[in-house]
């Protein structure tokens, strides 16, 4: 996700640093952005001294020091609060003080995420989709204490990238997650118990509600372990069972067949 951010905002013709905890990471980004841009290339669909331009405006580092002249710092860390928070924290603490912090995050709460800075008028949610270059949407989401200023120059960037930006306010799951996860788990719980085999549920939603990709198939492409956190996100957020994760998800991540990433989810890859 990080990687896909960097490159709708390098094409976009922002100067963009790319901060990770490893180089290996980094390398690992930046030859996803650089594959992807070559696919554009290859269809014609951009030059080559324009793949070499948007490349050379992406600098990488492992030192977080390095965002600190940056308007924007868009989070894209695992789905996790205290991580998340840890995060924040360090970039509050270095960043210029007029700079806005958004979050990735596909569910965790922006309210919370802004509470452990100094400057929780200037936290927001930035929800790109997956793969970022392709999908339009960006679910901007409004934290209790986000200010209409830092909304407006949210949107104003967003809709630069190319982007269309939806807003909604801080709920678990916002509205994104809270309606795809749950029906995710439910086609989880049916081959839990049987109803139908993964190639069916999937080819029912795909055939039937003219789903681009099944459900299954799509919790593989997402990671078990961010859908696993998503509904944990969900229960802990409402406290109503229908939020309850499959016990077949939670066996899945306890395996560590977290999908594609893994080369196992509920397919093989």
């Amino acid at each position: 996700m990080g990687a896909g951010i960097a490159q709708v905002a390098a094409r976009a013709g922002f100067e963009v640093v790319i901060r990770d905890v490893a180089q290996d990471f980094l390398a690992r980004g930046m030859t996803a952005i650089e594959e992807s841009l070559q696919r554009d290339v290859d269809k014609e669909r951009l030059d080559a001294d324009e793949k070499d331009a948007m490349i050379a405006r992406i600098k990488t580092t492992t030192d977080m020091s390095a965002l600190s002249e940056a308007f924007i710092v868009v989070e894209a860390v695992t789905e996790d609060l205290a991580v998340k928070s840890e995060v924040f924290k360090a970039l509050d603490a270095l960043t210029k003080p007029d700079a806005i912090l958004a979050s990735n995050t596909s569910s965790i709460s922006i309210t919370r995420l802004g509470a452990v800075t100094e400057r929780p008028d200037k936290i927001i949610g930035m929800h790109f989709m997956n793969p970022v270059p392709v999908m339009k949407l960006v679910e901007i989401i409004r934290g209790a204490a986000t200010s209409d200023e830092t909304y407006e120059r949210t949107r104003a960037l967003t809709e630069k990238l190319g982007k269309t930006p939806l807003e909604c306010q801080d709920s678990p799951g916002f509205i994104s997650n809270r309606v795809l996860m749950p029906m995710i788990n439910e086609e989880i719980f049916a081959l839990y118990e049987g109803v139908a085999t993964r190639e069916s549920i999937d080819g029912i939603m795909k055939l039937g509600m003219n789903h681009p990709m099944g459900p299954l198939a799509l919790a593989d492409f997402i990671g078990l372990d961010v859908c696993l956190a998503i509904m944990n996100v969900l229960h802990d957020g409402f406290g109503d069972s229908k939020y309850r994760a499959c016990p077949l998800l939670m066996r899945y991540v306890d395996a560590g067949w977290l999908g594609k990433k893994t080369g196992r989810g509920f397919y093989e890859y």
